[in-house]
């Protein structure tokens, strides 16, 4: 059975290999997840990532990130824009989460970026998830 929405099974794996208190998670690899895995990165939210080549479309490994008490880094990521229901934000909608604390991760026509980012190059775009 085909996948209908791949980003929210890489962002499901994310939170539940993070319960499990798991080190590193796989997971199918895409352009588009390579590329939330980077911004994820640059933030903060993951150590590392890389791309495992197989005979197949390849495999993106994920680190995750735990902090002194063994605790998951990210506490909460959700899906926001989804195959049925496309959110789209303009430059001045782009959303805050929990008032500044967490980012919005969005998909503009200038690659992906974090909401701070997507101001600072005044661009909108449609918005992929949220962390905090």
């Amino acid at each position: 059975m085909a996948m209908t929405d791949p980003i929210a099974d890489m962002l499901t794996r994310i939170r539940n290999a993070g319960m499990a208190k798991h080190q590193k998670l796989d997971m199918p690899s895409s352009k588009l997840k390579v590329a939330v895995a980077t911004v994820l990165k640059d933030l903060g939210y993951i150590k590392n990532f890389k791309s495992v080549s197989d005979d197949k479309q390849g495999m993106l490994r994920i680190y995750l990130k735990f902090d002194n008490e063994g605790q998951h880094v990210i506490h909460e990521i959700t899906r926001v824009s989804t195959p049925g229901r496309r959110v789209y934000a303009n430059k001045e909608e782009i959303p805050y989460v929990k008032n500044g604390l967490g980012c919005a991760i969005l998909s503009t026509s200038r690659g992906v970026m974090h909401d701070v980012a997507a101001r600072e190059a005044q661009v909108g775009g449609e918005v992929l998830c949220t962390v905090w």
